[in-house]
This record gives C-alpha cells, sequence and structure tokens, in this order.
C-alpha cells in the first residue's frame, strides 16, 4: 500500500499520516466520537483491497481513503442507530460478579504497571478531569507535548490498544490454570 501512496517509504508514510489526521478531522467535526477507531478501519480495508485496483486507479490515492472513510462512517452511524434503539428498549445487565470486577482491576493495575512511564502518566492526565475541566486539560497536554490534539488522540487510542490486550492476556492467564484444574 505505501508503494501507492509514494515510491520512497518515508513520504509514502507522512502521505499516509496526513490522510489519517484529514479523515479523522473531518469525522471528529462530524461529530464521531470514534473518529481514530474508523480510521483504522477505513487503513485496513484499503489495505485488504489496494491490490485488487492499484495497476488501474488514476488519480490521488487520498481521494479512495476519503471515499472508503465516508462508507465507514455511514455504517457505524447506522450501526449507532441500532445501539441506541436496543438501549431504549433494554433491560439493565445484570452487574458483574465482584471476583471478576476485582479480576479486571487487578489487571488493568498490572498492565499500567507494564506500561512506559511517560506513556502512563499522560494516559491517565488524559482521562483525569471531567467536562470542560478535561477539555482544557488535554489541549495543555497537547500543548506541552508540542502535538496537535488530533495527534494526541491517536497517541492515546494507541496506548489504550496496547493496554487492552495486556488485560486480555492477563485475564485469559488468571483463567487458565482453572481450565487446567478442570482438564486434569
Amino acid at each position: 500500500m505505501l508503494d501507492w501512496l509514494n515510491p520512497d517509504r518515508e513520504r509514502a508514510g507522512e502521505k499516509f499520516m496526513t490522510i489519517g489526521t484529514r479523515v479523522t478531522k473531518i469525522l471528529v467535526r462530524r461529530q464521531c466520537y470514534a473518529a481514530e477507531e474508523l480510521w483504522d478501519e477505513t487503513s485496513n480495508r484499503v489495505c485488504h483491497r489496494v491490490r485488487d485496483f492499484v495497476d488501474s486507479y488514476v488519480g490521488d490515492p487520498a481521494l479512495y481513503f476519503y471515499a472508503v472513510a465516508k462508507l465507514v462512517h455511514l455504517e457505524w452511524l447506522k450501526d449507532e442507530k441500532w445501539k441506541k434503539e436496543r438501549l431504549v428498549n433494554k433491560q439493565p445487565d445484570p452487574p458483574e460478579p465482584d471476583d471478576d470486577h476485582e479480576l479486571i482491576h487487578e489487571c488493568l493495575g498490572e498492565c499500567l504497571q507494564k506500561l512506559d512511564v511517560e506513556d502512563r502518566e499522560l494516559l491517565l492526565k488524559y482521562y483525569e478531569k471531567e467536562k470542560r475541566e478535561k477539555i482544557a486539560s488535554r489541549k495543555e497536554l497537547a500543548d506541552k507535548r508540542g502535538i496537535t490534539l488530533n495527534n494526541l488522540r491517536m497517541q492515546i487510542h494507541r496506548t489504550n490498544v496496547d493496554l487492552r490486550k495486556c488485560i486480555e492476556r492477563c485475564l485469559n492467564a488468571a483463567m487458565q490454570p482453572i481450565g487446567h484444574v478442570l482438564a486434569g
């Protein structure tokens, strides 16, 4: 895919990031709270399909990304509407058992400790405030790092993905001994 964007790998990477930033900004302006996730889905779809059309495509590759992002966004909007309709008619789920909650909390603590100190502090500061204070705090974090608010969001998203994977591994590891006992 990078070859399609530019034969020079570095310039291709820059173009990819520029397209990603633009797509994310467009989605944020459209009130999409999952802009980074939709950009990930868009780039994945383009990556999987690029071999099928790369030889016949004429024009700026960014336009193809924008078109795919528009379709992904429309799918997301339909899904969100469906979720809202279900939530209106749905009874609340029963609370999780305390053991599961404690295990998840332990795994979260372990995984937070495994993050780089800088990533951990950034993540905690990113989520520490609420409402208007949260907005101001996030702008301040971005300014201190010399990056845009969108780049800050992308960094947080990547850290959250790593954190989620770590928690899943921790939970799976915690559940394995139970499986061995039952199998034995």
